[in-house]
């Protein structure tokens, strides 16, 4: 990428820097946002190739949330050529927490050489005592969500579920989800779990805006195998009509030796078919 790039494209988004604070929450700082956005774009080569129109606009969406696109509140990704906004587990978790729905929210890792043991059924619960060093692989994610009433919901999910996931999702081979999987693996626990919970309208659409990235159209998944065509109906070859027409049996009304054609507005006549017709 051109330094001359470089600079269109930083001059452009400082530009951009009263509609950013037209969007942002009044803690914001618009001098911290622009500074967060300019480092997010330079450090990332493939944002400098993306669709201009879509680096702002996502640029504009991560404003309008109060988030910053610092890769841990948020990351602005590429899919093929277009920029999108794809907020991350601490940006979610930061705006319940702003909208004082739930009490505390707790998202972790576990990793192998940890001790860990969760219980479903009548009496649920999660332990988790994470070893210091070592810690192994990574086998599981989980979420603890305690409500305003004292109430406690929790979802887990291994890493296969996780890996399954980030299969079939449209940024799952680039991005995030390569540099920082294990942000990743949380989010996806968060996304499952708050479908589960009384979330407001604004917090519910945020995560499933963040399907359309997260998980492809359903136009883009496996394509759907389409059903082949039935084969056209073979007409018969001028052998075969000649064969038709040969007189070792009484002859037969016109109709039964007729090729069937497409319709046209041409008068249809009695003449016999030759071999001047089209096959």
């Amino acid at each position: 990428m051109s330094s001359t790039a470089v600079v269109e494209v930083r001059t452009a988004i400082e530009k951009m820097a009263p509609q950013f604070k037209a969007a942002l929450p009044s803690h914001v700082p618009v001098e911290r946002f622009v500074r967060t956005t300019l480092t997010a774009v330079q450090t990332n080569p493939q944002l400098m190739q993306a669709d201009r129109r879509t680096l702002f606009a996502a640029a504009t969406k991560a404003a309008q949330m109060g988030l910053m696109p610092d890769g841990r509140e948020g990351a602005i990704v590429t899919f093929k050529d277009q920029a999108q906004w794809m907020p991350m587990v601490a940006g979610i978790m930061k705006l319940v927490r702003n909208s004082g729905e739930i009490s505390t929210w707790s998202v972790q890792a576990v990793y192998e050489n940890d001790s860990f043991d969760f219980c479903l059924g009548d009496d649920e619960h999660i332990t988790h005592k994470p070893t210091l060093a070592s810690r192994g692989k990574m086998i599981a994610v989980y979420s603890i969500v305690t409500m305003k009433d004292g109430e406690k919901s929790r979802e887990v999910m291994s890493v296969e579920d996780v890996e399954a996931i980030r299969r079939r999702s449209r940024s799952g081979q680039s991005g995030p989800w390569v540099t920082d999987f294990a942000e990743m693996a949380k989010k996806t626990v968060v996304r499952r779990h708050a479908k589960r919970l009384p979330l407001s309208t604004d917090i519910d659409g945020v995560i499933r805006e963040d399907d359309d990235l997260f998980m492809p159209p359903a136009t883009e998944t496996a394509p759907a195998q389409q059903e082949a065509p039935e084969p056209a109906a073979k007409r018969p070859s001028r052998l075969q009509r000649v064969v038709e027409a040969a007189p070792s049996e009484p002859a037969q009304a016109q109709g039964d030796n007729v090729i069937e054609m497409p319709q046209t507005d041409a008068p249809q006549t009695d003449a016999p078919q030759t071999d001047d017709s089209p096959i």
